[in-house]
């Protein structure tokens, strides 16, 4: 599967180098011309990063829901999936608990020795 962003250099390189318009180029590579001219806008998510490493730090057992919450509060964020993919991107996940699991030793079942004995 070939990026939008490599199609754009090679778009960008036959409207240069061939002399074809970027309407022709762009028919030509099969990439819309809206893609074509697309610039990203980059997000300014400096300080709600630093206040997110800050309450993991404080509260180390919270998970994002709860942080989530918290920066709400705090008004400063609005979306739960941004704030998400920031905990991801800084491996802020909390360690799970292994289930302890019981030991008890095996007993043998005592075979019956009569009838209707259980």
């Amino acid at each position: 599967m070939v990026t939008p962003a490599s199609r754009r250099k090679i778009v960008t390189h036959i409207v240069t180098q061939h002399r074809l318009s970027e309407h022709h180029a762009c028919r030509l590579i099969n990439l819309c011309r809206t893609t074509y001219r697309y610039q990203a806008i980059a997000k300014q998510d400096g300080s709600l990063l630093e206040r997110l490493k800050e309450l993991a730090v404080l509260y180390p057992n919270y998970g994002y829901p709860t942080l989530d919450g918290m920066l709400k509060n705090e008004g400063l964020v609005v979306n739960k999936k941004r704030t998400y993919g920031l905990y991801l991107q800084e491996n802020l996940q909390v360690r799970t608990k292994k289930r302890k699991k019981l030991n008890r030793p095996r007993l043998h079942m005592v075979l019956p020795t009569t009838l209707n004995e259980r």
